[in-house]
């Protein structure tokens, strides 16, 4: 068993937006995405993986496969391996979405950034 507080893993950098590990098990990760005003996740898929976000705090636009979706907190979106995925923090505050990776494509998808 562990344990811990998602508040350490919400950390805002004005240059980029940050990536924030909390557990890694098997193929599984589970880590906490922190996007400051106008920051951006490019489009990519995730090979073999279907990826559950929860907004735990802001609003943003996702973009997948080319279809916009607004969020703002507490939304829950799910992304399927074969759908592509973007995002945007267009809001005024800043957002953190809370993601759970069920298969890594490789360890890049699980490392902090």
């Amino acid at each position: 068993m562990e344990q811990t507080n998602l508040q350490k893993f919400i950390e805002y950098s004005e240059e980029k937006f940050t990536k924030r590990v909390i557990f890694k098990e098997g193929d599984s990760a589970v880590f906490v995405l922190n996007f400051a005003p106008q920051q951006a996740l490019p489009a990519h898929k995730h090979p073999g993986a279907n990826v559950y976000l929860l907004v735990v705090a802001g609003s943003g636009t996702f973009t997948i496969d080319k279809k916009e979706i607004k969020v703002q907190k507490n939304d829950v979106v799910l992304c399927t391996a074969e759908e592509e995925m973007a995002f945007l923090n267009d809001g005024q505050e800043n957002t953190s979405l809370y993601v759970l990776l069920n298969k890594i494509p490789d360890e890049r998808y699980a490392q902090n950034i």
